[in-house]
This record gives structure tokens, C-alpha cells and sequence, in this order.
């Protein structure tokens, strides 16, 4: 059997995992609501327009939530279905595979934050930092290489 890689870089790597695929969502909704980053792709869409500013709000709420690790799991899944729904709604009809319909960021994006959602946030995450016991937290900013 090959060597497998420690486990103790799993939970790092679903950290970090989990804030990049966070930022470049939360990045994309920006984007759209916001006209900045480059913009959106297409016009900015008007405050309560279906479905391109309702996508946008889940972006960049649910993005930003899934990018410090408050509410992981539920804004994961929401910002997953969303992805699901751009996919099928409006990329399918264009062709079978990703390639074709240019769905690509949204299949990646659908099964990336349906990932999170089933792992959760990883140790480097408020939530995690919130659920430390007082007396850990101060030994851990206390200590001299945590700085």
C-alpha cells in the first residue's frame, strides 16, 4: 500500500479549501451588486431582480459567511443549490457537458461548497475559535510563535 500524506495537514488544506472558494464567491456577488472587481457578467441587476440579484445577495453573503467559517454548513448548502440551479437553469439547455454551456465555475462551485457543507469549516474558522475554551484561547495567544 503507498504512503499516505499525515492526516495532520487535512484539516489545514479544508481551511484554506473553504476561504478560497468563499472569497472568489463572495468576490463574484460583489462583482455583480456592486459593479466593481471587474463587474458583472452582464448588466448590474436592479434591487429584488430574479434571479440575478437574489444569486448575488447568496454570493456575496454566503460567500463571505463560508470565507471566515460562521454558519459554514447551512450558507455552504444554500450557496451549492444556488450553483445547482444556475447550472441546470441556466447552462444546461446550452449543451450536456460544462464545456459546451459554459457552466464550468458553476458545476466547480456547486461541488466545491457541497464539499464544505459535508466536512464542515476546518480548524482555522471563527466558529472553531469561538468553541476553544477561554483558557486554551489565551494559551494560544499567548504563546510566542502564534504571532
Amino acid at each position: 500500500m503507498p504512503h499516505m500524506p499525515s492526516a495532520r495537514f487535512e484539516q489545514p488544506v479544508l481551511s484554506l479549501f473553504r476561504i478560497v472558494t468563499g472569497l472568489l464567491f463572495a468576490c463574484h456577488g460583489a462583482a455583480t451588486l456592486f459593479d466593481v472587481l471587474g463587474g458583472p457578467h452582464g448588466e448590474v441587476p436592479s434591487a429584488g431582480q430574479w434571479p440575478s440579484w437574489w444569486a448575488a445577495v447568496i454570493q456575496l453573503t454566503g460567500g463571505a459567511l463560508v470565507l471566515i467559517g460562521i454558519g459554514t454548513r447551512p450558507a455552504a448548502l444554500v450557496c451549492s443549490g444556488s450553483m445547482a440551479y444556475a447550472y441546470f437553469v441556466h447552462h444546461q439547455g446550452d449543451g450536456l457537458f460544462p464545456m459546451e454551456n459554459g457552466g464550468e465555475s458553476a458545476a466547480l462551485f456547486c461541488w466545491a461548497f457541497l464539499l464544505i457543507a459535508a466536512l464542515g469549516p476546518g480548524q482555522w474558522s471563527l466558529a472553531a475559535l469561538r468553541n476553544q475554551p477561554a483558557h486554551r484561547r489565551e494559551e494560544v495567544s499567548s504563546h510566542p510563535n502564534s504571532h
